[in-house]
């Protein structure tokens, strides 16, 4: 049995919001804040060096504009290493200890960097010895200073509740939940204000795991409804049966999903990976594209989407009024499909036959279908029919480029025989894709072929590329010229 979408509240996770969790900063804004506050203190350190150094020797003051260009340079070359290395990652920065070592490591590493370009370059005349090493020390102190203060001000603003990872939470059976004390949540999360799912404790293994149905239909109705993007497990490890199942009930929600250590892994490595990880942690579940990648999507789609609307809208207004002419009936075929992360939209299609399906029973096209209207033989023969599709995706529920939607009756059935089916529902369908215009286009009437094309989409989100939809449009192209599988 899968997550379906018609799930209740589970109580357990869903807290009375406070005044505070009103307000909402983005990860992205915070680690933006941190990165300019290292730039400002490192560039406020050269141009301070140079002002203490020469008062202090009473020389005149130099030319600032090259203190300026120095600090821009360290700052550059220090964010660049601390920022590949998750230094201002919101779990990292929420944190309580301040990373002595690993700033002071990063820092020095810089000022080395910058003595070579200097001695590389020839400009170290340019600058006072006394001078960079007042900068030098002062930028030390004043990282550490800020990183401090950066910690007590996300901190306060955590247990306030302004901000917090309301993009994830937290699935575990009783006891694993128990032993997660605040400053564990903080460490994984950047927040004790997480929410909350607990797993009952049964003995019963048909009792358990009816009950574990319930309570992740309340997590994929929460992640929907809060468009969350992670969910971490805290399970024993030992219970492998039981986790194997979570994540198969999980895989038709877009999200990563992690497995935390379990109190006996947590007590043997103190939270420590040898992969250099900050949290030692097991994805069981890969999360699809990222949020930069979506959001080059998107702009794709509404830009190309909006021009094809154009371009096409004599077409479709001359479709629109052959198929009024043809005789009774809509213009347009409206059918209810599965979108992203499996939430339903009505999907636009010009009317090519005399049956509006939209229930139980879905019968698809065969060729030399007698339902099929003899406007709707050229529709669907030239794909003209799908080309409404154009609205879903500027209204945001197709993309251009995507794994095709089928019925719901079809994707209910198909999820039931092919085990990765699920996985299709990770992106936005598309109005072509990779398992189109590679000869897996038209319907699908046996296991074998859903299977192909199963695979076929999977790939797409595997190995997705702005490249790679450009190839899909292009060999679309020509695929409807071929007219294969096409009636």
């Amino acid at each position: 049995m899968s997550i379906g979408s018609n799930v209740s509240e589970h109580s357990a996770a869903l807290e009375r919001p406070s005044r505070w969790s009103q307000i909402s900063f983005s990860f992205e804004a915070i680690a933006y804040v941190l990165r300019t506050t290292d730039a400002l203190v490192i560039l406020l350190s050269a141009l301070f060096g140079a002002f203490s150094y020469h008062w202090v020797s009473q020389s005149p003051l130099p030319n600032l504009v090259e203190y300026y260009a120095l600090g821009l340079i360290a700052s550059f070359l220090y964010i660049v290493r601390q920022n590949g290395r998750g230094y201002y990652g919101f779990e990292s920065a929420a944190k309580p200890d301040v990373e002595i070592t690993e700033v002071m490591i990063s820092w020095l590493v810089t000022t080395l960097v910058l003595a070579l370009f200097a001695f590389l370059l020839k400009i170290g005349v340019a600058y006072s010895r006394g001078a960079f090493l007042f900068f030098v020390l002062t930028a030390a102190g004043g990282l550490l200073v800020s990183r401090r203060l950066s910690k007590q001000v996300l901190r306060t603003a955590v247990d306030r509740r302004v901000i917090g990872r309301r993009d994830a939470l937290l699935v575990g059976d009783a006891v694993e939940l128990a032993a997660l004390e605040d400053i564990d949540l903080l460490r994984f999360f950047g927040t004790g204000n997480i929410n909350r799912f607990q797993l009952a404790q049964e003995s019963d293994p048909l009792v358990q795991h009816s009950s574990d149905v319930k309570t992740l239909n309340a997590v994929a109705n929460f992640v929907r409804n809060n468009n969350s993007s992670e969910i971490l497990l805290a399970l024993p490890w030992h219970d492998t049966v039981r986790i194997g199942f979570i994540r198969d009930q999980l895989k038709c929600l877009p999200v990563s999903a992690k497995l935390l250590p379990d109190t006996q892994i947590r007590t043997l490595t103190n939270y420590a990976s040898s992969a250099g990880q900050q949290v030692l942690s097991v994805e069981i579940q890969r999360a699809p594209l990222s949020r930069g990648e979506r959001m080059v999507k998107r702009s794709v789609d509404i830009v190309l989407g909006l021009l094809a609307l154009i371009a096409f809208t004599p077409i479709m207004a001359m479709t629109a009024v052959a198929i009024k002419l043809e005789g009774p009936g809509p213009i347009f075929f409206r059918q209810t499909r599965k979108g992203f992360n499996g939430v339903p939209f009505v999907m636009l299609k010009f009317r090519s036959m005399t049956v509006q399906e939209n229930g139980a029973t879905v019968t698809q096209a065969t060729r030399d279908d007698p339902r099929v209207t003899a406007i709707g033989r050229i529709l669907r023969a030239s794909s003209i029919d799908e080309l409404p599709q154009l609205i879903n995706v500027l209204r945001g529920e197709m993309s251009l480029i995507g794994p095709r939607p089928h019925a719901l009756a079809h994707d209910d059935y198909f999820d039931k025989v092919v085990g990765d089916y699920a996985f299709r529902h990770h992106v936005k369908p598309g109005m072509t894709g990779w398992a189109q215009v590679n000869g897996l286009r038209g319907a699908t009437p046996t296991v074998d072929l859903i299977a192909k094309r199963v695979k076929m989409d999977l790939w797409y989100i595997n190995n997705w590329s702005p490249w790679l939809d450009l190839q899909i449009v292009g060999k679309t192209f020509f695929e409807v010229l071929r007219k294969r599988n096409a009636y």
